[in-house]
């Protein structure tokens, strides 16, 4: 099974930028609409943006105008780039397809903080 692979959060001051990138593979772009979800402490996942095998996105009302889903097939790599952090964003992030059926990643921490 694909392995999915998180990376890109770090520590970033509210009103700062991140890109956050997730290792797949072409042929799973080609099947599955994919999605990153965030994790809240004792909280469900839940997703944040989708982009679907013709590149149709999609966005959570939270983070629409701020945050962009693209994907480069040819690196087999999706990517979420998320402008104007705020610290309502602070969660793990991570990657998957919609609904989810591959085995999730470790994801990747975002903390927004002054």
């Amino acid at each position: 099974q694909v392995q999915l692979v998180e990376s890109g959060g770090g520590l970033v001051q509210p009103g700062g930028s991140l890109r956050l990138s997730c290792e797949a593979s072409k042929s799973i772009f080609e099947r599955y609409t994919m999605a990153w979800y965030r994790q809240f402490p004792g909280k469900a996942r839940g997703w944040v943006a989708k982009i679907n095998p013709a590149e149709s996105t999609d966005y959570t009302d939270s983070v629409k105008g701020r945050f962009t889903i693209s994907r480069n097939d040819a690196e087999g790599t999706m990517y979420l780039q998320m402008n104007n952090l705020q610290p309502a964003d602070t969660a793990v992030y991570y990657c998957n397809t919609v609904p989810s059926e591959l085995n999730w990643g470790q994801g990747t921490q975002v903390t927004v903080s002054s």
